[in-house]
């Protein structure tokens, strides 16, 4: 297939597109003018993005793709005043762009990917800060389309993720760097409970997606699903998993610091499960080929 994919510079869509390509679709990455491409995958042609809507609507003409994968986001966990022009270009008015070059090229499918902070608390909707809030404005506006075209939208949504070469600033890559150091690292309580996914079984979960819309649209079609570990814990408990693997305590002061403003002490356990979707690898595994990627 033909596929266009929006966020192939970040973690999971650098995953995504090799897999993608390893597989013999025909992608395509999308970025911003001066983006940093040295991530994506060389085989994948790449359309630098001007922030003109009728190039880009005379484009996805051109180009008659036949899906679009939609993973770019700003994600702030708290903002500050001053970033909320950036959140809702990012996370709202691209992504609106796209959905108009959609449905006037006629492109057949859109998977858009939502976050399980969406849900606060387990409710319908409860954002958890104002990155979630622009996630579900983001879907309220794809009823819109899918209402006045013939595009087929499924969103999935994710909760935390992990995986090699991972140079995000997440808590095994914090874990990493803490057990080379003689320092200590202040930390809540760690009592939450973290929902936390590995790469490969994050990518297959939309490659799951992408099969279901080429020959079964009808299963996903305007529906929202999710993808969740089978082993959920505690931070704490995360820990100790992470201690065995590199055979070395990790020196954190526990109650150090407070929780932060609307922590997620449960993450959201409703959802409907990706059709035939199971999680590949255990946790222990999983982080043993992470850390192994990171000698």
């Amino acid at each position: 297939m033909k596929i266009l994919v929006t966020g192939s510079t970040g973690f999971i869509g650098k995953n995504l597109v090799k897999s993608l390509l390893d597989n013999n679709h025909l992608i395509t990455s999308i970025v911003r003018i001066n983006s940093d491409i040295s991530a994506v995958d060389q085989r994948a042609a790449v359309f630098h993005y001007s922030g003109e809507i009728t190039e880009l609507i005379a484009w996805f003409q051109r180009e008659q793709f036949d899906g679009v994968i939609h993973l770019a986001s700003l994600f702030l966990a708290s903002h500050r005043s001053e970033e909320i022009p950036s959140l809702i270009l990012s996370n709202i008015q691209f992504g609106t762009e796209l959905l108009e070059a959609c449905k006037l090229s006629n492109t057949k499918w859109f998977i858009n990917t939502g976050t399980i902070w969406q849900h606060y608390h387990m409710d319908t909707y409860n954002p958890v800060n104002l990155y979630a809030a622009t996630k579900q404005a983001f879907e309220d506006i794809v009823k819109y389309y899918t209402e006045t075209s013939r595009l087929i939208v499924t969103t999935l949504k994710l909760s935390d993720t992990f995986g090699p070469n991972d140079t995000r600033n997440k808590i095994f890559t914090l874990w990493h760097r803490l057990q080379q150091t003689d320092e200590h690292l202040e930390m809540s309580p760690g009592d939450q409970i973290i929902d936390i996914c590995y790469i490969d079984d994050v990518i297959s979960a939309y490659e799951i997606l992408i099969d279901n819309l080429m020959n079964t649209p009808e299963r996903v079609q305007n529906k929202t699903f999710v993808i969740r570990s089978a082993e959920r814990m505690s931070l704490k408990g995360l820990s100790k998993i992470f201690e065995k693997a590199i055979g070395k305590p990790l020196k954190i002061k526990w109650g150090a610091r407070d929780y932060r403003e609307r922590e997620v002490m449960v993450p959201w356990e409703n959802g409907e499960n990706v059709p035939g979707w199971k999680a590949k690898y255990t946790l222990d595994e999983a982080i043993k080929k992470t850390i192994g990627a990171m000698k």
